[in-house]
């Protein structure tokens, strides 16, 4: 569980909701059903409108990463692959057949099972690299769904503060009646508002660094196994990826 990511939102909502509260504010205004239909769904159904399935499906599978930790084995995995090019440079690369059969991260056994099948190094980076590159690209689109949120979900929120002055309007004579409409269509905007700002537009940032810190991992791999293939000392494997430690 990420708990920075639950304290965040905890904090940025208690901040705006209290703030509101020790203005004098009262809370039960803050609630209202009508204009959380408007703006959530308007919101969604934009995006819908614009975004292909697969990569609506996926972005939403990737909201789990915001709440769940997710640990890329850096130094681990730095210390395997050292440990791998000792081996495939004193018994040969069918010695790593066994690791590449048990690995259970997709990128890392497929390098494993190019590097056991004796793909030519320079085939191999290419092969390795493109995947990388592909899937990073899938991944960022697919986060970038609420970073549309995060622009669609003010713009709705306004357009349900008119809806809700045009309903108010037809209390014009009754100046209480007409005031309580005014209050309440402007709740639509602060839906908008805070949804972009504390839900949508956080969520797409938390997504893309998660990917990014994939591509990193994805990028250690396909460093480590070329140079395995390419038969360098693991002193000198140790030294190219010791960049990728973390501290």
């Amino acid at each position: 569980m990420d708990k920075l990511s639950i304290l965040g939102l905890i904090v940025g909502f208690t901040a705006i909701i209290g703030g509101f509260g020790l203005h004098g504010g009262a809370l039960s205004t803050l609630f209202d059903l009508p204009a959380i239909i408007i703006v959530i769904g308007g919101t969604f159904g934009a995006v819908l409108f614009q975004t292909p399935l697969p990569q609506f499906t996926t972005g939403i599978r990737m909201l789990a990463w915001v709440f769940k930790a997710q640990y890329v084995p850096l130094n681990a995995t730095v210390e395997r692959l050292i440990s791998w090019g000792t081996a495939a440079r004193t018994n040969g690369f069918l010695s790593l057949e066994a690791e590449a059969i048990h690995e259970s991260d997709p990128f890392l056994h497929n390098a494993l099972n190019l590097l056991v099948d004796g793909v030519e190094p320079l085939v191999m980076q290419n092969a390795l690299d493109a995947e990388l590159v592909l899937e990073r690209e899938r991944l960022l689109r697919s986060a970038k769904i609420f970073e549309a949120m995060g622009g669609y979900s003010p713009t709705i929120g306004i357009l349900g503060a008119v809806l809700g002055l045009i309903q108010a309007m037809q209390h014009i004579n009754d100046p209480e009646l007409l005031g309580r409409g005014i209050a309440t269509a402007f709740v639509a905007t602060i839906y908008g508002v805070g949804f972009a700002n504390l839900v949508f537009i956080p969520v797409a940032n938390k997504l893309k660094s998660v990917v990014v810190q994939r591509s990193l991992y994805h990028e250690l791999i396909v460093e480590g196994v070329v140079s395995i293939a390419n038969g360098e000392n693991p002193r000198i494997i140790e030294r190219k990826l010791a960049a990728y430690r973390v501290s």
